[in-house]
């Protein structure tokens, strides 16, 4: 999948493998309803987390802070969207509370937890192609390290490296595509 957009306008292009994103509802970190409704007619980018991740998350939540000041910073609207992928530990509490520590900007980066363990490994599956598994006697979840962006109808577009430290590539690729 990594090769599918090779011949885009980015190394980054993923639009030819046509992916979409599921309709959602769930809850944001305000406990709030907040899906797809929310979302309709803009672009966003999302990616998968969760609070007690002991190994990617603390380099993927800054790296998509610093993606948030530098479009803010730009003038770039655009959301940013953090799905947990333990549902049953980050509340909305829990993830205000996280958000709140790493800088977020909760008037564009919503922070989603309300389902099940098995809606998010669905929606993450059918979403954005990627998978969602518990590691039976670990703290750990296994899931995406990307960051993807998510047109204004829907359609997943492009994949980042969200481990990735120097971001500038990322940012030039998302002014150009939001812009």
């Amino acid at each position: 999948m990594y090769e599918v957009g090779s011949g885009g306008s980015s190394e980054f292009d993923i639009s030819k493998a046509e992916m979409s994103t599921m309709d959602f509802e769930f809850i944001n970190q305000d406990g709030a309803p907040y899906g797809t409704e929310q979302l309709q007619g803009q672009y966003w980018l999302a990616n998968l987390i969760f609070t007690y991740c002991p190994s990617v998350c603390p380099t993927m939540t800054p790296n998509m802070e610093r993606l948030q000041t530098a479009m803010n910073a730009e003038g770039v609207e655009m959301s940013f969207i953090s799905f947990t992928v333990d549902p049953e530990r980050d509340t909305a509490e829990a993830l205000y509370s996280y958000g709140s520590n790493v800088g977020a900007d909760f008037a564009s980066w919503q922070f989603l937890t309300g389902y099940t363990t098995e809606q998010i490994t669905e929606f993450a599956a059918e979403s954005f192609k990627t998978p969602v598994q518990h590691i039976d006697g670990s703290e750990d979840i296994v899931h995406s390290t990307s960051f993807f962006l998510v047109d204004p109808d829907g359609n997943v577009i492009r994949k980042y490296d969200g481990l990735q430290s120097n971001q500038e590539s990322i940012i030039v690729d998302l002014m150009n595509t939001v812009n």
